[in-house]
């Protein structure tokens, strides 16, 4: 596997464009397409809250119930979410007009929307948006690119990743763009990633890569614990790698995945570092555990403490907090036989041993702890599983962001 540059356009196949509608944001783009040569395979996975976006309620039926879709519009500002039966008539509206100048199929157009909950959509402007990106259409990394800042919120950076596999004696692509920065605590399966790749493969096996995918990258991540009303990761696969078409879990699909599942994490870890307000990405590893499902519950439990967020952010090694979390996870280990570690560019420590401190120098864990990536690892010695989730500090501008976002 190669790691390449480039995002959603850097499959064969895709385009990107971007514009400034001027939905809710005055003096960048707010809004984004993603245009495929042909019809794709897709797959998707969305928000397991009961309150579901009107976006997310337009890709689940054209995912599950059409046979393939082509275009993805996706804008910032506001989110289409409790907007009733107008905000998914504007779903509607918006595939249509997609259609409309792209010639494709109303039903093959997948819908996105990030921001504000409750605001209706100024549907002209976003007509408007459309018509103004499909001559700009672009597979250059450039317009990928451009297409990644458009989508985003309160993110401080774009997304993007991209990786190349052989399968098949051809080249494939895997890449995509995501946003997301606060209100992310997925559970899938106002997150959005689109995924592109030229993989010749069967739907039923699309979608079951992305939704496995989905349970060790997106599913991983927590920033604040907020699951949002469009949670929403999409693929689309468009077969012009021209490898013989993935029918069976063989290993043309095991690399496959392999190159999703890089993607997905990447991306994955970019919204927990770029967290609202965050100043360190807040790495989770549980080791020796019993069974996953074990340690995903320990490695999530921790990564989502606001205390001890709130500790990583002073360089605090406050390992109690990261005991106390794993305590009230609900999953059952032996608190007197677990090692703590904090790790990081700056070098490693060992905080805790059989459950007690280890005496450790506080000048040398607070030398680790002030990196812009930090790693706590902690061993629960009752088997050989493992699970790592991803987060970030909790910070005094976290608090700034949220408090005045809708103004």
């Amino acid at each position: 596997m190669e790691i390449i540059k480039g995002g959603v356009t850097a499959a064969k196949g895709f385009r990107a464009a971007s514009t400034a509608a001027g939905i809710k944001y005055q003096g960048r783009t707010d809004m984004a397409m993603i245009y495929a040569e042909n019809p794709c395979k897709a797959a998707g996975t969305f928000t397991t809250n009961v309150v579901k976006a009107a976006p997310v309620k337009w890709d689940q039926e054209i995912v599950y119930h059409h046979p393939a879709a082509q275009a993805i519009v996706c804008n910032s500002g506001i989110a289409n979410a409790c907007t009733g039966e107008e905000g998914y008539g504007y779903c509607r509206e918006t595939a249509k007009a997609a259609a409309e100048v792209l010639h494709v199929p109303e039903d093959s157009v997948l819908v996105a929307s990030t921001g504000v909950i409750g605001m209706q959509l100024p549907i002209e402007k976003l007509a408007a948006g459309v018509k103004q990106m499909a001559p700009k259409l672009d597979g250059s990394l450039e317009a990928g690119n451009l297409a990644a800042k458009a989508i985003m919120t309160t993110d401080t950076v774009e997304k993007e990743a991209a990786v190349q596999v052989e399968i098949g004696g051809k080249t494939v692509t895997v890449g995509g763009m995501c946003k997301g920065s606060g209100m992310i605590h997925p559970n899938m399966c106002t997150m959005l990633s689109f995924v592109t790749t030229d993989v010749n493969i069967s739907k039923e096996l699309l979608q079951e890569a992305l939704s496995e995918s989905v349970k060790d990258t997106y599913n991983m991540v927590s920033v604040d614990g907020d699951t949002s009303t469009n949670d929403t990761v999409l693929l689309l696969a468009g077969g012009m790698a021209g490898n013989p078409e993935i029918t069976e879990k063989n290993e043309d699909y095991e690399k496959f995945c392999q190159a999703l599942n890089y993607v997905n994490t990447t991306l994955a870890k970019k919204i927990a570092g770029d967290g609202e307000g965050a100043t360190a990405l807040f790495e989770v590893k549980i080791i020796g555990a019993e069974s996953k499902e074990q340690a995903v519950t320990l490695s999530k439990s921790v990564v989502s403490s606001s205390l001890t967020k709130a500790a990583i952010y002073g360089h605090d090694a406050n390992w109690g907090r990261i005991l106390c979390a794993m305590g009230y996870s609900g999953a059952k280990f032996d608190p007197e036989k677990v090692d703590l570690y904090f790790e990081s560019r700056a070098g490693k420590i060992k905080i805790m041993e059989n459950g007690v401190s280890t005496g450790y120098s506080e000048e040398e864990a607070t030398k680790i702890l002030s990196e812009n990536e930090v790693t706590a690892i902690a061993d629960v010695k009752m088997g050989d599983a493992s699970a790592t989730a991803w987060g970030c500090d909790l910070t005094y501008d976290y608090v700034k962001i949220n408090a005045d976002y809708r103004s």
